[in-house]
């Protein structure tokens, strides 16, 4: 029988050619290995002088269908999958002339890389499917006792070393170890495929992963790659390691915006933290959800101040307004390129402590002025259009999938249940908290006045507890800037159960509320808000943010 690990004869056929003619000669130099190659490889070889025997010339088959069929050949596999063991296997190798293979050299056709471009045609996308190169690695794989499989350039060296220490042998550790990497190699490829031909797919398609008008279709089975984007400090507390991954190509159309926080350019500043990731994604989705130019202020996952304006640095000094204090440490989010004026007012004049600014851009006189902060994390996204499609979360034993939550209500199929009807102005400021709202964690209830986040209740395990929460704060930022209380627009994230929360609203001055509707007991809310003259609008939607 033949030796186990022992290496006398290896298939070559790699797409990444990194250090592949110098892993071939040290085979062939050091232990005699005779080489089988194919296409590029082979000629890539040859020309670093590495001599080997064409596939063709070993199956005594030509390549064929432009190269869609070269090593789908028993020799090949049956030099693989034999089991050296086994007498009946290595009589019937005998039989059909079938030599043992005993390393396979192999990575994939970079599907993932071709679809990340824009304007690949499906037709391409298809031939980059590799179907000979994953047929190699898992017969290799599934003959681990028997066969090596390198499936990743790293791996060269180390085999290397193994075969010097062990005349030309591997150890089944190594065969062992370097069989998963094939595996998990071979799900995540054929997952990328998977997801991004869903992605494809007509409407009406059982297996596509969101339907015609773009809900999630929760199809039986996800396959969903991620490549590491940086190793982080530490997570969310230091003892708790960490790091950030990103979507692959195939899966960022479900996965990612147009403009992600993780593929943002950082212009300057040290690494971001595992809580800067958290709180920058929560700002940066909070600051999109406004249309016009607008700031988010965010601490601890929750907008301590917002506002929209005529113009970002306007925007960013009513938002610093609503809660400075809170203010320190915070994100800082903007949906329109920082112009110089912006970073003066919080660099300045406010003396503000910022971790992160996000923003689709910087004027170069920005950039300049920010440059000063060495360590403020600086982050463009070059844009702030669209939201991701789905998103995920862990929990023990699985995950959760959703479709991204976005408001996306027309005012238009909005009802007016209450005797009084909200004024213009009271609409503006009911639209700009509603939007708000979404990015408060629940229960949640906003406070907004001339377009401004000034009162915020969130995470109360009651829904009275966030009001009165929000209203106090909304009467202390009208007393810190000398206005009036009172005349607030009041937006919550989900339904009033009961009538106290109109009460305790009322009480600190509401005069408008928005909110979804639809608990048993609306009428009693309804009912209350014309007692007080507060008008009232259901949008039928709930936004909860656990």
């Amino acid at each position: 029988m033949a030796s186990q690990g022992k290496v006398s004869r290896a298939l070559i056929s790699v797409t990444d050619k990194t250090g592949v003619v110098e892993f071939a000669r040290a085979l062939k130099e050091e232990f005699g290995v005779e080489i089988i190659s194919t296409g590029g490889t082979a000629k890539a070889l040859v020309d670093g002088g590495v001599p080997v025997t064409p596939i063709e010339e070993y199956t005594g088959f030509p390549e064929m269908m432009d190269g869609r069929v070269k090593t789908l050949h028993p020799k090949v596999h049956g030099g693989l999958l034999a089991r050296r063991d086994s007498e009946q296997h290595m009589a019937e190798a005998a039989e059909h002339g079938i030599g043992m293979i005993d390393m396979v050299v192999v990575n994939l056709y970079e599907f993932e890389k071709t679809v990340a471009n824009p304007d690949v045609t499906f037709a391409d996308a298809i031939e980059h499917i590799d179907i000979g190169g994953p047929s190699m690695l898992r017969s290799a794989a599934k003959n681990a006792d028997a066969v090596t499989v390198v499936s990743d350039p790293a791996d060269y060296e180390t085999v290397l070393a193994e075969m010097r220490a062990n005349d030309g042998a591997t150890t089944l550790e190594t065969r062992r170890r370097l069989q998963v990497k094939v595996y998990t190699t071979t799900a995540a490829y054929d997952g990328a495929i998977s997801t991004w031909l869903a992605a494809q797919a007509e409407s009406g398609c059982a297996d596509a992963v969101l339907t015609a008008d773009g809900e999630f279709a929760a199809p039986a089975a996800m396959s969903v790659k991620l490549e590491k984007a940086q190793d982080l400090r530490y997570g969310e507390n230091p003892h708790q390691a960490a790091a950030v991954y990103r979507f692959d190509a195939a899966n960022a159309p479900l996965f990612s915006s147009e403009a992600p926080l993780v593929g943002a350019e950082q212009l300057q500043g040290k690494p971001l933290s595992y809580n800067n990731f958290l709180d920058a994604e929560a700002a940066w989705n909070a600051v999109r959800e406004l249309d016009e130019p607008g700031v988010v202020i965010l601490k601890h996952q929750n907008p301590c101040g917002s506002a929209v304006a005529a113009d970002v640095t306007e925007a960013y000094d009513r938002a610093f307004a609503c809660d400075p204090k809170s203010a320190f440490g915070g994100i800082v989010a903007v949906n329109r390129e920082v112009p110089l004026s912006l970073v003066e007012h919080f660099a300045d004049r406010d003396k503000l402590f910022v971790e992160v600014l996000i923003a689709p851009s910087f004027t170069p006189e920005a950039l300049e002025r920010l440059s000063k902060r060495a360590n403020l994390r600086v982050l463009a996204t070059g844009g702030a259009a669209g939201h991701a499609k789905l998103e995920m979360r862990t929990v023990d034993g699985g995950m959760l999938v959703q479709r991204v939550d976005t408001v996306e209500e027309d005012p238009a199929t909005f009802t007016f249940p209450t005797e009084r009807k909200p004024t213009d102005a009271e609409m503006r400021d009911l639209m700009f908290a509603w939007k708000v709202c979404k990015t408060v964690k629940s229960n949640a209830i906003l406070i907004a006045k001339n377009e401004m986040g000034i009162g915020m209740g969130p995470g109360q395990p009651n829904r009275v507890d966030s009001a009165l929460l929000a209203c106090q704060r909304a009467d202390e930022v009208c007393e810190r800037l000398g206005q009036e209380a009172g005349g607030y627009a009041c937006a919550s994230d989900a339904f009033f159960p009961f009538r106290d929360n109109v009460d305790t609203l009322a009480a600190h001055g509401v005069t408008a509320i928005i909110q979804p509707g639809g608990s048993v007991r609306d009428e009693e809310s309804i009912d209350a808000c014309n007692e007080h003259g507060i008008a009232m609008v259901f949008t039928g939607t709930r936004h909860f943010r656990h």
